[in-house]
């Protein structure tokens, strides 16, 4: 199967299931040990996989009760409670503070998916971006069937020769690689593409892996 097909069948790997568990392993150890409740709650998330972090993103909408696309501090409590992040009152509102960077009394999504996320260098980020970019052909920020439609051809899929799925099947099956716990809508967004990979980045320490990993996964 040609390698711009072969990617389409599974979730994109960091290219070293070994890294990710690796990481996983480390993050779990770490989270007893790390005092600092924002790093507990980004080593939370890695401990769960490259994932976690586009898991916590959706799960931020879920906390925002009142639909304001911000959480005021009832719903952010509730919210870490639900992320399985345990602190007394004195430590949930230190963390409030560290994603509440404007004092506005409220967490924005941007503000705390640039406090949660992982670091990424410009090299990381653009070709992240790239990826994502070329798989939203419409360029409305939201990869859906119909936009894997005009990319990708599952002829070569064993289950659409043999009649068992059809093209939508196996293109949702795709996208649901990228739901999680917290949300299945069978569309990614960058913002949750960006999150994955910030996710799979944290498990690769060589800039020249991850760059190698991107290119031969997107085609780039």
């Amino acid at each position: 199967m040609p390698p711009s097909r072969r990617m389409m069948w599974s979730r994109p790997q960091s290219g070293n299931s070994h890294r990710e568990s690796l990481m996983m392993s480390e993050s779990r150890r770490q989270v007893s040990v790390t005092a600092c409740p924002l790093e507990r709650l980004r080593l939370i998330c890695l401990s769960r996989g490259a994932s976690g972090i586009m898991g916590l993103g959706r799960m931020f909408r879920l906390m925002d009760d009142d639909g304001s696309k911000a959480l005021n501090f009832e719903e952010f409590s509730r919210g870490m409670q639900d992320a399985g992040l345990e602190l007394d009152a004195s430590h949930l509102q230190e963390l409030f503070d560290m994603f509440d960077k404007d004092k506005s009394g409220s967490v924005s999504l941007n503000e705390f998916l640039l406090q949660i996320r992982p670091p990424l260098s410009e090299n990381r980020l653009s070709l992240i971006k790239q990826a994502f970019n070329k798989m939203d052909k419409t360029g409305d920020g939201v990869v859906t069937i119909d936009d894997l439609r005009n990319v990708y051809s599952v002829k070569a899929h064993p289950q659409y020769q043999s009649g068992e799925l059809t093209e939508d099947q196996i293109l949702e099956k795709f996208l649901s690689n990228f739901d999680t716990e917290h949300a299945f809508d069978g569309k990614v967004t960058e913002e949750e593409f960006i999150n994955y990979y910030a996710g799979v980045s944290s498990s690769i320490d060589e800039d020249g892996y991850f760059d190698l990993m991107m290119r031969q996964a997107w085609r780039l």
